[in-house]
């Protein structure tokens, strides 16, 4: 796991919009980094219109939001439009950046073992290192701590 001050791990993926997004390219921003398993579901869509609506209070100081789910590209547009989200929703469909973030991993539901995104959600200050780290965290509670860290 990280430890807060560690530098985070750089990373490139696809955004909802087909553009190519890279974490060292926001240096200079503190970026909110969140891992949700799947658009347009329950507890994803309660944190991601959480972030939605503390989005202004995360910009103003000097934030920037970045989602991240195995989704593809189209869907994840679809559900920033659907949602009204501000903010880019990046597409891991092979895990290796969930990986990387240890945010991938086996998840239970109704009593079945699956491989999944762990929700988890990272602050990384302007200088690339980590500034907050939750692992396992719920939906409101991500919100919550992430609006927090933002004051």
């Amino acid at each position: 796991m990280f430890q807060i001050g560690e530098q985070a791990p750089d990373f490139t993926l696809t955004s909802d919009e087909g553009t190519e997004i890279k974490l060292s390219d926001l240096r200079g921003k503190r970026v909110l980094i969140f891992f949700y398993p799947k658009a347009f579901t329950g507890g994803c869509t309660t944190q991601a219109c959480g972030l939605r609506d503390a989005f202004p209070q995360i910009e103003a100081n000097n934030g920037v939001i970045l989602g991240i789910s195995p989704d593809e590209p189209a869907r994840l547009a679809e559900w920033r439009v659907a949602e009204n989200l501000p903010y880019n929703l990046l597409s891991d469909p092979d895990h290796k950046v969930s990986e990387l973030y240890h945010s991938w991993g086996e998840r239970s539901m109704y009593g079945n073992k699956f491989m999944g995104i762990i929700r988890s959600h990272f602050i990384v200050d302007a200088d690339g290192n980590f500034e907050d780290v939750q692992h396992k965290v719920s939906p409101k509670k991500s919100i919550e701590k992430a609006v927090k860290s933002f004051k």
